[in-house]
């Protein structure tokens, strides 16, 4: 995939983000065929777009290659928040571990530690909100999907927490709720059970695309699945030990 096509599917994305529309499928000679060119996709579309990257998420599938979805500033939101349901139709929503970065961790030649990335983050519990800019989200492929930032619509965050260490972030007990009423409880969930891993990942991979910035997040994976509400919902996550969140879309 030439530089050319990579700026055409760009274009019909950034294109969507602006006009708060859906797109049919990316055409075929500008849908990508690997995680690079699906990552200098959302790269494009960042450049198009002009906004601030405040957060990313990721994924590190056992035996598959990490991937990242770019999330944008103004869409990040502190709890509880209200979001315009126009804003995201699908209302998607994902109960999540994330971190926010307290130092850089700029581009290096060698990879950074765990224990590196440990030291400069803290823990919080987070709803991702998931909307894509395809009309037929499910016709959709993975890659097409990751193309567009894995679906991202907003990221909404709790109170970030300094003394996590002794969590173990991906066994809590986590309860989701949608109109105040309880829709799952569990321990556990976390695709890898290592939701500080992912964030390690995420580090890597952007150790040689610019780094990762102070103030910046990074959501680790759903640990309540994908449900989509409707609006007027009202979706809470606590997760014990680690604190809540909560987004209402209006309506």
């Amino acid at each position: 995939m030439d530089q050319t096509h990579i700026v055409e599917a760009a274009a019909l994305l950034v294109a969507a983000r602006r006009g708060r529309s859906r797109i049919a499928l990316l055409p075929p000679s500008c849908r990508p065929s690997s995680v690079t060119e699906a990552h200098a996709i959302q790269d494009a579309v960042t450049a198009a777009l002009g906004t601030a990257v405040g957060a990313f998420k990721a994924n590190a599938p056992a035996g598959a290659e990490p991937t990242r979805g770019v999330i944008y500033a103004p869409s990040i939101h502190p709890s509880p928040s209200r979001i315009p349901a126009s804003l995201v139709p699908q209302c998607g929503v994902e109960g999540e571990v994330a971190f926010v970065f307290r130092a850089d961790l700029p581009p290096r030649a060698t990879p950074y530690t765990r224990d590196e990335v440990a030291a400069v983050v803290d823990a919080c519990p987070a709803i991702e909100v998931v909307t894509s800019r395809f009309a037929d989200a499910d016709a959709a492929s993975p890659i097409d999907k990751l193309a567009d930032c894995i679906s991202n619509g907003a990221f909404v965050h709790g109170a970030p927490i300094k003394v996590w260490q002794g969590l173990e972030l991906g066994k809590l007990k986590v309860t989701l709720t949608v109109n105040g009423m309880p829709v799952l409880e569990q321990v556990g969930g976390h695709p890898t059970g290592d939701p500080l891993g992912i964030a390690v990942a995420l580090v890597e991979m952007m150790r040689g695309a610019g780094g990762v910035k102070a103030g910046q997040f990074v959501t680790c994976g759903s640990c309540t699945g994908l449900r989509y509400l409707k609006p007027g919902d009202v979706c809470g996550v606590q997760f014990e030990g680690l604190g809540a969140a909560e987004v209402t879309f209006s309506p």
